[in-house]
This record gives C-alpha cells, sequence and structure tokens, in this order.
C-alpha cells in the first residue's frame, strides 16, 4: 500500500515538473501598430518568429489615434507602436501604461503617384489643378494626416487644396487611395511605398514643413509582466530590429543614435 502511494505521489510530481517547463501562457502577444509600419514589422515579426518559434505574435494595424482609444477601452494589446510619441505618452497619462515611452523610429513623409512624374514637385505645387485628388491621413487621429495637415499649411497652399482632399481612415489606407488611383497624389508615409511593388513616383516633404515624426512604443499595463512582450520589444530595438526598419527608410531617433 506504502508503495502505491509512493509511485503516485512520483507519478504526481512528475507530471507537476512537466507542466511547470511547458511554454508559459505569455507565448503569445498581439501588439498594436501605426499602419505606417505595416510593411516593416510585418518583416519584423517574421524574422523574431524565425529565431523564437514557440512564440507567437500577431499585430493589429490601425491609426496611432484609434489604436490609443482601443486600449483605453480595453482592448487586449501588450504593446503600442505608435507613429508618435505623444498617443504612447497619452496612455501614461491616463494610467493605461506598463512602462515609459521610448522612441524607437524617426518617419518621413513623401508625395507619391502612380500616374504623375513627381520629380521635383514641391509641395506648393500641389495647388495646381493637374495635381488632382490628394490623399492625407486624417489629422484628428493619424500622426502623418496631422503632418501632412501642418505641410500643406507651412506651404500656404492648404485652403487651395481643401476642395481636392481625399481623407483616409489611416496612413495604410491613404497609400491605398494613391496607389488605386482614386487619388492622384499622395502624402504617405516612406516606409509604405520605399519597396512597394506598385510603380510609381515620389518626392518628399521638406521636413523643415512639419514637427518630427518621432515613433515612439509603450508596453501597455497589459504586457507589463509578460517576459514575451519584454523580448519582443527589445528585438526590434535591437540590431536586427533596426536594420529591417532602416530598410524601410525609418532612421532611428537622436536619442537612439550612436
Amino acid at each position: 500500500m506504502k508503495r502505491r502511494w509512493l509511485q503516485g505521489l512520483l507519478a504526481l510530481g512528475v507530471a507537476w515538473a512537466s507542466s511547470s517547463m511547458a511554454a508559459p501562457a505569455d507565448e503569445h502577444i498581439t501588439v498594436a501598430a501605426a499602419a505606417d509600419l505595416h510593411q516593416a514589422m510585418d518583416e519584423v515579426v517574421a524574422a523574431y518568429r524565425h529565431d523564437h518559434p514557440a512564440s507567437k505574435v500577431d499585430v493589429v494595424y490601425g491609426s496611432s489615434g484609434n489604436l490609443l482609444t482601443q486600449i483605453e477601452q480595453g482592448a487586449p494589446f501588450e504593446i503600442f507602436f505608435s507613429a508618435d510619441s505623444n498617443y504612447p505618452q497619452q496612455l501614461v497619462e491616463h494610467g493605461k501604461a506598463g512602462g515609459t515611452p521610448v522612441p524607437y523610429a524617426l518617419g518621413h513623409l513623401v508625395m507619391w503617384s502612380a500616374s504623375i512624374d513627381m520629380r521635383g514637385v514641391q509641395v506648393a505645387d500641389l495647388a495646381q489643378p493637374r495635381f488632382g485628388r490628394i490623399a492625407i491621413a486624417n489629422p484628428q487621429h493619424a500622426p502623418y494626416g496631422k503632418r501632412a495637415e501642418q505641410a500643406l499649411r507651412a506651404a500656404g497652399v492648404w485652403d487651395k487644396v481643401q476642395s481636392r482632399l481625399v481623407f483616409g481612415d489611416n496612413i495604410g489606407q491613404t497609400a491605398q487611395f494613391a496607389q488605386s488611383g482614386n487619388a492622384q497624389v499622395g502624402l504617405v508615409a516612406e516606409s509604405l511605398v520605399i519597396n512597394s511593388p506598385v510603380k510609381g513616383s515620389s518626392a518628399p516633404v521638406p521636413s523643415s514643413l512639419y514637427e518630427p515624426l518621432k515613433q515612439s512604443f509603450v508596453i501597455t499595463r497589459r504586457g507589463a509582466a509578460n517576459a514575451l512582450a519584454k523580448d519582443f520589444a527589445s528585438y526590434v530595438q535591437g540590431g536586427q530590429g533596426k536594420a529591417i526598419l532602416s530598410r524601410y527608410g525609418f532612421n532611428l531617433p537622436v536619442e537612439n543614435a550612436p
């Protein structure tokens, strides 16, 4: 009888040990990422998964303002990668963050067209009717849209082009408007067109015309105790993550520069 009891206890111990060595519950995270990151982040996640095959990282893309609202309303995101630094800071101020915002990239705005040769075009030139409909992201909740408005105002053409503006819900949809021809020109994130399979022409929007697109991420309160969230965030900031972001036109923010 005693022997059976010992055998049962041993079996229970083995079962407990096996369960304790199984993949932890935090081997899956969901990331909220600004739409300008779509192509770059997909590549970062693929590279991370290659190095960590047991880990699952899902990404939901959208405008930074809308993603902020979703997180504040309880959406299950462990990390928030914004297209600016303001929205992550708001998450901190509203008590929904598990850390402080960390700058990870500096984004760039370009004018892009699938049908017009944009070489040499200046922002002020967009007042000319030949440029047709102009797509920008909604300035109310998309950082790239806000910067597009700033650039158009600084160039003195905001009032002249308003009747021809087409607003995308986020910068990804804005790029789609331009790529599909629903708009003749798009003021879009360089990261979405630099490696695009859709042929087109672009011209930079001078950075002097808009506030810097210093992009930051923050681990949410939900992700604060999640080891995978912390490891993935570190990966994005590491050598391979930076190399991928660089290929999509992002620069390191000043704080992270060597």
